[in-house]
C-alpha cells in the first residue's frame, strides 16, 4: 500500500540504528531512510489488498527491513496498518505505534502480566514509561515506577501506585517482591532492578540489544 505521510515520530531506537547500536540484529545498510512511526492517508492499494482503500486514514509501525517513514510517502505492507482513530489527530496517532507494540509485547506477551502482581516500569514519564503505567493498571496490577519529583503528580495520574524518585531516593532499597521490571535505561539500573524481583520474577529491558555473555538471573 502506497501511504502519504503526514506525522511521524523520533524515537531512541531511530538513534541507535544511526549509530550502529543494533547493527547484529538490524543489518541496515547506509543510506537509508530512518522512521518506525507514521500517520497518513491511503494513496493506493495492491490488488489483492481488501481491508483498506484509497482516502483511508490509517497508522502503522513499518516491520523491520521496511522502515523509512521520515519521508513524503511509503510503501507499507497491508498487515502492518491499521485505521487511525477518529478521535485522534495525525500527530496523536503517529506517536503510538511503535511505544503501544512495544508495551504489549513487554507487558502481554512476555511478562504475561496478571491481577494483582506487581511491576517495576522505570522512566515511567517517558514514552513508554507512560503507556506501560496505563496497560499495567488496565491488567489489574499495582504499578511502582521511578520519575524526577516534578514529575511525580504527572505519573501518579496514569495511574502509578508508588513514585519513586530517582535523583533522590535508591529504589533498590525501597522495593522488595516484585514479579516484573522493565527496564529501558541502562545495564547499571538493569543489574540494580534484580534486587527487587521476587524469586522467579522476570526482569525485561528494552534499552539495548541482548549481549550473549551476560544471564542476569533473580
Amino acid at each position: 500500500m502506497l501511504i502519504e505521510i503526514h506525522a511521524t515520530a523520533i524515537n531512541q531506537l531511530d538513534g541507535k540504528i544511526r549509530d550502529g547500536a543494533f547493527k547484529r540484529i538490524l543489518p541496515y545498510e547506509p543510506p537509508l531512510v530512518l522512521g518506525h512511526d507514521l500517520a497518513g492517508t491511503v494513496l493506493a492499494v495492491g490488488a489483492r489488498v481488501r481491508r483498506f482503500k484509497a482516502g483511508d486514514e490509517v497508522y502503522a509501525r513499518p516491520r523491520d527491513g521496511h522502515i523509512g517513514t521520515f519521508a513524503e510517502r511509503i510503501a507499507v505492507d497491508a498487515a502492518d496498518l491499521a485505521l487511525k482513530p477518529t478521535n485522534l489527530s495525525m500527530a496523536e496517532a503517529a506517536s503510538l505505534p511503535l511505544v503501544v507494540l512495544t508495551v504489549w509485547q513487554v507487558l502481554v506477551e512476555r511478562a504475561k502480566l496478571q491481577r494483582g502482581q506487581k511491576i517495576l516500569i522505570h522512566a515511567g514519564s517517558g514514552g513508554v514509561g507512560t503507556l506501560a503505567i496505563q496497560l499495567a493498571k488496565h491488567l489489574g496490577a499495582t504499578v511502582a515506577t521511578t520519575a524526577s519529583g516534578i514529575n511525580a503528580d504527572f505519573v501518579r495520574g496514569l495511574g502509578a501506585d508508588v513514585v519513586i524518585d530517582y535523583k533522590t531516593q535508591d529504589f533498590s532499597e525501597l522495593l522488595s517482591g516484585y514479579d516484573v521490571v522493565l527496564n529501558g535505561l541502562d545495564a547499571k539500573t538493569l543489574e540494580k532492578s534484580l534486587k527487587v524481583l521476587k524469586p522467579g520474577g522476570k526482569l525485561i529491558s528494552i534499552s539495548g540489544p541482548p549481549d550473549p555473555s551476560r544471564r542476569l538471573r533473580a
